[in-house]
């Protein structure tokens, strides 16, 4: 289907075509409301690739972009319990990183955020989990003198840390600075874009 086509046959119901899904959220009043909904959505969806994220103000539900029929279903289960699929707090969120030499830097930042290869896109790292955001990767076609303007704090628990520096560093990164450590590393991938690992310790 085209994407107008999808959008079509959604737009009604609530849901919004968003970078190759559907998406809607639920309003809610209670986390213990956004567990009821959550359960209704998983019942509705059955073997659909349903993703859930509950807050205690909404739940926000994801389906593969041509899941019509199963979006139809949820949105009557949501409706069945007094509430409303919406498109509000639809958006997704990419990070974009300009590279001259794309397969030495995209290691690193696979490394230190834990993300996998995207399946289909040799240019991006998802996250594994479905919850951060995706990391694609654009061709350069020449240096920039300047530092980069940028740089991302990947907050970890303290004693996952350690692993994930050396991971970065395995990966082709480099150790800028660890003169705040244990509270931050200061890293740096194979064409000196930066990247904080933190935690919590060291901050007293």
């Amino acid at each position: 289907m085209k994407r107008s086509e999808i959008q079509d046959a959604v737009g009604d119901l609530g849901w919004r075509y968003v970078l190759g899904t559907i998406r809607a959220t639920v309003p809610v009043g209670s986390i213990g409301q956004a567990a009821e909904v959550a359960a209704r959505c998983a019942a509705a969806a059955g073997d659909e690739r349903l993703q859930l994220q509950l807050t205690r103000d909404h739940v926000l539900l994801t389906l593969p972009a041509e899941a019509i029929e199963p979006a139809r279903r949820l949105t009557a289960a949501v409706r069945e319990a007094g509430l409303a699929t919406e498109p509000g707090g639809t958006q997704l969120v990419e990070l974009a990183i300009d590279a001259l030499d794309i397969p030495a830097v995209k290691p690193f930042w696979r490394a230190i955020f834990a993300y996998e290869d995207e399946q289909g896109y040799p240019n991006a790292v998802v996250d594994p989990l479905g919850v951060g955001p995706a990391v694609w990767f654009q061709q350069m076609d020449a240096p920039r003198p300047q530092r980069n303007r940028i740089h991302f704090d990947i907050s970890v628990p303290h004693d996952e840390a350690p692993a994930r520096i050396e991971a970065a560093l395995a990966a082709g990164g480099t150790l800028v600075s660890a003169a705040h450590a244990p509270a931050f590393w200061v890293l740096a991938d194979a064409e000196g874009n930066e990247a904080c690992i933190t935690t919590w310790q060291g901050r007293d």
